[in-house]
């Protein structure tokens, strides 16, 4: 594919991103799939269609400087939510106590690819509030809550294809949404708010966030193998599930309606672990390497949203400061995971 749009010269907005906006809106249950530059991007460009601009948008602490800077960039105001470090999900009370006549939208993150039932009462808060509901889903590809693919409980849902992520096009984002109006602007607005693809007439202040062909190749690539990709991620969860709590670890509350991705596998250590401790011992005595936090700074303590802080937030403080997330992949042998519960049991010990 990547070949074909060499040759023909069509790298940005061709057959090939249409495809992939197509196979994904499929996969995920939605009307409409629109790819842009990044997951950051799609956020900013879903903000920017529903005119957030000097309003307020809730998001919650436990999540990626990304979503709260999506907010900024589209001239809102952020106000930190709290979370529940059980289930890792946004807090419905927390948000009820922010919702205000200058709430636009709260953003729900759907952290380590967990679809938590408690978005259902968010959307309904929201809908009882007159806000939309957007799903930040850049962790959540293929994952869903009583059949419902994540992206489909707010007006709009959106994706990253970093490389990091279930699947991945090396850069990119998706937007999923049932709105037709939120569609089609959001077509102009990752163009440089252009009319159309052949104009150079701007009817919306938009930017360069265009998904080049190669990248549309690589991502329709790995979205064709994303069912492949969670059932063996789901292999290795299930061996950590089966061997952690003899342990000690307390892991997250996943719901037997819920089908998850496992981007990542959150788990806590035993009260009075030291998380500095364990992750240098894992990786010094037993070559074990822990993936970074989701997220080991709440946003409420990150120095660059401090014009916005309002107080404290106890549930994303716990769960930051105490998690870890063990290793997990979709080429992942069943040598390697043993390998690092035997770490585990020996540092441990």
């Amino acid at each position: 594919m990547i070949d074909e749009s060499l040759r023909t010269g069509r790298l940005t907005l061709g057959p090939i991103g249409a495809q992939l906006e197509d196979e994904f809106a499929v996969r995920h249950g939605v009307a409409h799939a629109i790819a842009v530059a990044s997951g950051t991007s799609a956020l900013e460009i879903v903000l920017r269609t529903l005119d957030v601009g000097g309003t307020e948008v809730i998001v919650p602490a436990n999540t990626f400087h990304a979503t709260a800077a999506a907010v900024v960039a589209a001239g809102a105001t952020p106000r930190f939510a709290d979370c529940d470090p059980a289930t890792l999900a946004l807090d419905p009370a927390s948000v009820a106590d922010l919702l205000s006549p200058r709430t636009a939208a709260v953003i729900v993150v759907h952290i380590g690819g967990y679809v938590a039932p408690s978005v259902l009462e968010l959307s309904a808060l929201c809908e009882t509030a007159g806000v939309a509901l957007i799903e930040d889903a850049a962790h959540a590809h293929g994952s869903s809550l009583d059949g419902r693919s994540a992206g489909t409980f707010g007006v709009a849902g959106t994706f990253s294809f970093y490389p990091t992520k279930v699947i991945t096009a090396g850069e990119g984002g998706m937007i999923v949404t049932n709105d037709a109006r939120i569609n089609d602007e959001s077509r102009i607005y990752r163009d440089q708010g252009k009319a159309s693809f052949l104009t150079n007439l701007h009817t919306r202040l938009g930017n360069n966030w265009r998904l080049s062909e190669p990248h549309a190749a690589i991502g329709l690539t790995q979205l064709r193998r994303l069912d492949e990709f969670i059932a063996k991620r789901t292999e290795v969860a299930r061996w950590y599930d089966e061997n952690l709590a003899e342990l000690g670890f307390r892991t997250v509350a996943i719901s037997d309606r819920s089908v998850t991705n496992y981007y990542k596998y959150v788990a806590y250590p035993p009260e009075g672990v030291d998380r500095a401790v364990l992750k240098k011992r894992l990786r010094e005595e037993w070559d074990v390497s822990l993936s970074g936090e989701v997220y080991e700074v709440p946003l409420h303590q990150q120095p660059v949203f401090a014009p916005w802080v309002t107080g404290s937030l106890p549930g994303a403080e716990e769960l930051c400061a105490r998690h870890v997330c063990l290793p997990v992949s979709a080429v992942m042998t069943a040598k390697q995971r043993r390998h690092v519960t035997d770490a585990l049991r020996a540092v441990l010990a």
